[in-house]
């Protein structure tokens, strides 16, 4: 138990750590709030005390004390002018400082978040870290509220209660600070205990929209596969188990909430019991009584609202940590003391590398080596596991190697920034991946500062134009999410635009031509003809008969190299695995 609450403890620390970065750039206008806040509190307490000064003149029936009745009017009036504008100004500024540090907030999680590596992306669902990030926006929002609304006046007003009524009669003072403490040091024991179920509940939440939006971003393969049914009994069965915990812990809320309820019922009792008795004995009078209760009343009301603040904490901590969590989670790929290079040539040595898939412990690559001369145009063949896609994937630092050096122009990638190798090299994928965006504006990510003429010019190259001149908004068409809007091969021709744009030295080509349809083949074939002059070109083939023209041919198996030559050279080679592929498509395969 001590464990869990360490643990909870240096999560919270965690939360405050990363918000204080945020916050730090706003202090004037947090410290404004605060002491606002706290003046505020203290006029509420003050203001009271004034009333009984009036209530005590006008008991008097002595209309000689008009005059000075009159001036505690306006004293009163004075106070609350003042109490007025601080409130004001605790307002205003806290909605300028919440609107800022919220921002603040989002680009913080947003900018470390998008520098973590292509794993963390691959093991995380798009739609919970996007839900990370807003929760921790909120909880800020929801924590900030209730610390400037509640938690710092309710302090401020019970210690200030407590000392208002000591002032009139001290016992009153001692059976308040007794039921204060026994109620707070319940309500945070409760609390604490309940945290770990504010957590499940947190979790719940973020695992039922994850499912959710893996889902509805594969929509698609649901409506292929008639899986509604499957989807809405798997997805169900997440909510179903959500709905459980949420229940469960409203349900522990509702527990704490009666026993502060039979706690007011009790200290109510006693006070107004001796306050009668007191009264009997004149010792007490009606006004002071009258105040007591206002007293009593408004301390009833902001205890009654503890629990609720310190729920709000726990459930703004409990929701913050999870991106928090994220912020203290180093990059599994650094950028070491990083050299600048330019002017590439394009070779490319990969140096005895080892490379272990983390998923299954399975190595993928054992003491690895490869040399690729500047403006080679290699093919790497294989069969699906081969190691074609993790080869790519290393050289663009996606991966960090067990053992051994990638170099280009001599130099090691892991010297290199990432931001820097990757500018270097152009990659066209299989199955491209559009943001929701404009034709122009996904074209252009290939070389952001590009004009719209340069655009519409490798548009052309890329044959995009054909079919952006039928969408009714042109270039400033928007395709969708993933560029769903667009056909794969559409797709594709947009991907080889990015790609021409970049013109790149060294170039990464995933079966750039595997979604076209024949006519559009060739087509892009002349243009690739064109991107690849005076470049280092790396293709995955899975269409041997897009590769004939290569200079080098390298067929992969188990991540070691098993054949290396032409076209013409393979071929001729006797039960070589390069040549039964070749007989394989060129000869097709019959459905029986």
């Amino acid at each position: 138990m001590d464990k869990e609450k360490d643990y909870s403890n240096l999560h919270r620390m965690l939360v405050l750590k990363y918000y204080w970065q945020v916050v730090r750039n706003y202090k004037i206008p947090f410290f404004i709030i605060i002491f606002c806040s706290i003046v505020g509190a203290v006029l509420d307490i003050y203001i009271p005390l004034q009333f009984l000064k009036l209530w005590n003149v006008l008991s008097t029936n002595n209309f000689d004390l008009v005059v000075k009745a009159r001036n505690i009017i306006i004293f009163i009036s004075m106070l609350g002018l003042v109490r007025w504008i601080f409130r004001r100004t605790v307002g205003f500024s806290n909605s300028y400082f919440q609107a800022n540090v919220m921002a603040g907030l989002r680009e913080q999680a947003f900018s470390y978040m998008i520098g973590h590596s292509h794993t963390f992306f691959s093991n995380n669902f798009g739609g919970s870290l996007t839900q990370k990030i807003s929760k921790y926006a909120r909880a800020f929002e929801k924590l900030m509220d209730r610390l400037v609304n509640d938690g710092l006046p309710l302090m401020i007003r019970a210690v200030g209660t407590i000392v208002a009524i000591y002032t009139l009669d001290p016992k009153y003072a001692y059976i308040l600070t007794v039921f204060c403490i026994v109620f707070l040091a319940t309500a945070l024991i409760y609390t604490r205990f309940k945290l770990k179920y504010d957590v499940i509940a947190a979790l719940s939440d973020t695992k039922t929209t994850g499912a959710i939006a893996d889902s509805i971003s594969n929509h698609s393969s649901i409506q292929l596969f008639a899986g509604q049914d499957y989807e809405k009994g798997k997805v169900g069965g997440v909510i179903q188990e959500q709905k459980k915990n949420t229940v469960f812990n409203w349900f522990l809320w509702e527990g704490l909430g009666s026993i502060q309820s039979f706690y007011f019922y009790v200290m109510e009792f006693i006070v107004f019991w001796i306050a009668i008795g007191d009264w009997r004995l004149g010792i007490m009078t009606l006004p002071v009584i009258v105040l007591i209760q206002g007293y009593l009343g408004r301390l009833t009301e902001n205890l009654w609202s503890f629990a609720g603040i310190i729920r709000t904490f726990y459930d703004g901590f409990a929701d913050a940590q999870e991106m928090a969590l994220v912020l203290d989670t180093p990059y599994e790929i650094n950028d070491v003391a990083p050299n600048k290079i330019s002017k590439v040539k394009g070779e490319v040595v990969f140096d005895n590398i080892t490379y272990i898939y983390e998923n299954n412990n399975q190595k993928v690559f054992d003491n690895f080596s490869l040399k690729i001369n500047a403006g080679d145009k290699v093919a790497l063949v294989g069969s699906s596991g081969a190691g074609k896609s993790t080869f790519v994937r290393l050289l663009m630092r996606l991966f960090n190697l067990e053992e051994g050096r990638i170099l280009i122009d001599g130099v090691d990638i892991a010297s290199i920034s990432q931001k820097n190798l990757r500018e270097e090299i152009g990659f066209v994928p299989q199955d491209p991946v559009l943001f929701h965006r404009t034709l122009m504006e996904n074209i252009r990510y290939g070389k952001r500062d590009a004009t719209d003429e340069e655009v519409k010019r490798a548009a052309g190259l890329a044959h995009c134009d054909e079919f952006i001149a039928n969408l009714p908004k042109g270039y400033d068409t928007y395709v969708g999410e993933r560029g769903i809007k667009l056909s794969g091969g559409e797709r594709q021709r947009v991907a080889i635009a990015r790609a021409i744009l970049k013109n790149a030295p060294i170039l990464v080509l995933d079966e750039a031509t595997s979604a076209l349809d024949s006519e559009s083949e060739m087509l892009i074939q002349d243009a690739l003809h064109n991107l690849i002059e005076g470049k280092t070109v790396i293709v995955i083939a899975h269409r041997l008969s897009t590769i004939k023209g290569m200079n080098r041919i390298i067929v992969i198996h188990n991540g070691k190299i098993i054949e290396d030559g032409t076209h013409n050279e393979l071929v001729e080679i006797e039960g070589g695995t390069y040549k039964k592929l070749w007989n394989i498509q060129a000869g097709g395969f019959e459905i029986r």
